[in-house]
């Protein structure tokens, strides 16, 4: 469902771009760009890291909310904004709102992380938990706007949005002149069309590329069919880029000036937000971390120096302990075994000493005494361990059954 106003169809121009720069000027952040060793290793060239995650709400979705809001009439901004969103277009509506002193109401699923929602209550917003996903959401918020003459924010589909966001592509122009390549996660697309529109414009030669969740790339099919197309029930934990059907403003846009969008698995989102963790030393959510995994999907095929866009840097706690063991998992940092000792005292101490010489740490064991496959003087015990990575596992098995044990590797 799209909600259009009269100008929602013109056209976006570099011009718009440097006016939306100005307007932000004191209100976002010029945000930090950070090189990554390890990442400019795998590509061969200078990879950065442009880090919207720090910017003043903990996303770039500030700079499009502002925009769009400080463009209202005096009589639209007396009606006041609302919005709906999981996240990040909501704490970006909340702040706009109230550096503009608009008077804001923002639907979220009745699911979203509570983080969020206290964040968005404390950016001043009036909020509203409504529906289990964000189309239900935005139906809610639409009927409101409708009810009450409020002015409804959409995340990506305007043109002002659009301008907004593309201002990080000045930035990106300005703090690494030498850029080549442009990385970008895609939702509705409102940022990679904004960061298309400006850098295109002065720089035609960079190559800007989109990036979806394989789980939720409405943008392949779309650009295929040459109109947005909706995919149903996308699923993914990138909720940031979780959307179903491409805006119809940004469509065009990204038709016209991306070079490509590519898609990028689960495993890789996790590999690459514990990659920016752990190397970087940066909090990104996984719709942030995109960029970063179709870096490390296919690193040799990017020109550089390249630019990653981290986008945001709102991950509930909750979702990154999962997202963390995920992550882990997926680049072998977990071993999962299953082993046969004889059933007398010592055995189990014997082979845990083992295990320390090793140095694989021994996060949980469980004994199984009842199985039938199991001989009399038998025990099975399961093992999850935590190891260096792919090939340290190996050791692991590798030195265990040359010790003698029957070991099984678990998936």
């Amino acid at each position: 469902m799209t909600f259009s106003t009269p100008d929602t169809f013109r056209p976006v121009i570099l011009d718009d771009v440097r006016g939306a720069q100005k307007m932000l000027s004191g209100v976002a952040r010029m945000t930090a760009m950070e090189g990554s060793r390890h990442l400019s290793q795998l590509v061969g060239a200078p990879v950065l890291f442009k880090c919207e995650n720090l910017q003043r709400t903990g996303s770039f979705k500030l700079r499009g909310a502002y925009v769009r809001i400080a463009g209202l009439r005096p009589e639209e901004r007396a009606a006041g904004v609302v919005a709906a969103s999981a996240g990040n277009h909501a704490q970006g509506v909340a702040l706009a709102s109230s550096l503009l002193g608009v008077r804001s109401t923002v639907f979220m699923p009745v699911g979203a992380p509570l983080p969020k929602v206290a964040a968005t209550r404390e950016y001043g917003a009036d909020v509203r938990l409504y529906g289990q996903v964000v189309d239900e959401t935005m139906a809610a918020a639409q009927d409101y706007a409708e009810a009450t003459g409020a002015v409804f924010i959409h995340p990506f589909d305007h043109p002002d949005i659009i301008a907004g966001q593309g201002t990080v592509g000045l930035e990106i122009l300005e703090q690494c002149p030498e850029v080549r390549t442009i990385v970008v996660g895609v939702g509705g697309g409102g940022l990679a069309a904004g960061i298309a529109v400006a850098v295109k414009a002065v720089r035609p030669d960079v190559q800007v590329i989109g990036v979806q969740a394989e789980g939720a790339a409405a943008y392949p099919p779309s650009l295929a069919a040459g109109r947005p197309v909706s995919i149903k029930a996308p699923v993914t934990m990138a909720d940031g880029i979780k959307v179903g059907r491409p805006g119809d403003v940004p469509f065009k846009i990204i038709g016209d000036l991306l070079d490509e969008v590519r898609t990028v698995s689960e495993d890789a989102l996790s590999s690459a937000l514990l990659l920016c963790l752990e190397r970087a030393k940066l909090v990104v959510e996984p719709a942030g971390a995109s960029p970063v995994a179709a870096l490390l999907s296919d690193p040799k095929s990017f020109r550089g120096p390249v630019v990653a866009v981290l986008s945001g840097g709102n991950v509930d706690p909750l979702l990154m302990q999962r997202i963390l063991r995920h992550g882990m998992a997926a680049a072998g940092r977990y071993l999962s075994l299953r082993l046969r000792l004889t059933d007398r005292p010592g055995a189990l101490a014997a082979m845990l000493g083992a295990l320390t010489v090793l140095d694989a740490n021994v996060l949980d064991v469980s004994h199984v005494r009842t199985d039938p496959r199991l001989g009399l003087t038998e025990v099975e015990v399961e093992l999850q361990l935590e190891t260096k990575g792919p090939e340290h596992c190996d050791q692991v098995a590798a030195a265990l059954r040359e010790a003698g044990y029957t070991v099984t590797v678990m998936g």
